[in-house]
């Protein structure tokens, strides 16, 4: 029947695929505008950036400013802190993201419902209103104040990558994983081998929210971390703030360097993403 429409009507079929193919130009524009605004007032100085003409070319400040950013702050150290944090509580909330999630997938057990409700209701309660109690817990009677890993540890107890990943495991043919149990392969030999293969476009967009969660957080590492030489970036931003003045220049010189991590890590997960995408269509 839709092939048979597109036969009768073929230039209605163009023009709403050229009239789409233009709204979504111009949604992109609208989204990579204030990108492009950043990359060029990294270029300017402040006098440029608040001289009130509208300002559409790069200048020649960007390594001025850069000079400037590590001055006041050792940004790059930051930047390296940053990577270091975001890596590693993405990395690890994957393994326990996945792993709780298959277990409540896979496995019936007393109690499963009622730690499933459990990590719900942790959804519905905002983050900053435990910030004081695992403060305490990790600071006071932990130890790990100013270290990585009090940075890191937060992050793997993660309740919407639980959720994600337990109604990704869930949406498996299950099957697939009986026929492998009755051939004598283990539980964990299945979830390596078998689960996580057929969930990587999943665990890609996991590892973005993750990652982005980790690498734009402000108020944990800044009240975990103690010195300068283990601030993040956003903490070195945020420090470029002062009562009466703001270093506007360097600041978005720091931002273009922030942004360039998640570009990588996007660019090399695109084609997961992709394939993730396509899959649910033609499910």
């Amino acid at each position: 029947m839709r092939s048979a429409t597109k036969r009768l009507f073929p230039k209605a079929d163009r023009w709403a695929k050229i009239s789409l193919n233009f709204f979504m130009l111009i949604v992109a524009i609208v989204w990579l505008t204030p990108l492009w605004m950043m990359t060029i007032y990294a270029s300017h100085d402040d006098q440029m950036i608040f001289s009130g003409s509208i300002i559409a070319h790069h200048g020649g400040q960007f390594l001025e400013n850069f000079v400037e950013l590590q001055s006041k702050q050792d940004f790059v150290r930051a930047i390296i802190n940053s990577v270091i944090v975001a890596s590693a509580g993405t990395f690890f909330g994957l393994v326990v993201s996945s792993l709780a999630g298959y277990a409540l997938a896979r496995f019936k057990f007393a109690g499963a419902k009622a730690i499933f409700a459990m990590i719900i209701f942790i959804l519905a309660v905002p983050g900053i209103a435990i910030v004081i109690p695992e403060y305490v817990i990790l600071v006071r009677y932990m130890g790990l104040s100013n270290t990585y890993f009090g940075v890191v540890l937060p992050y793997l107890a993660n309740a919407l990558g639980v959720f994600f990943m337990r109604q990704t495991f869930l949406a498996l043919p299950q099957e697939i994983m009986e026929a492998a149990y009755l051939d004598g392969a283990s539980e964990l030999r299945i979830f390596a081998k078998i689960a996580l293969p057929l969930v990587r476009p999943a665990m890609a967009s996991l590892a973005i929210i993750l990652f982005i969660a980790c690498w734009n957080d402000y108020l944990w590492p800044l009240l975990v971390l103690t010195t300068e030489a283990r601030q993040t970036a956003p903490i070195a931003l945020g420090r470029l703030v002062g009562l009466n003045t703001v270093a506007w220049g360097p600041m978005m010189v720091g931002v273009t360097l922030m942004t360039i991590p998640f570009v990588t890590l996007f660019l090399l997960l695109q084609r997961q993403i992709v394939s993730g995408i396509a899959n649910g269509a033609i499910k």
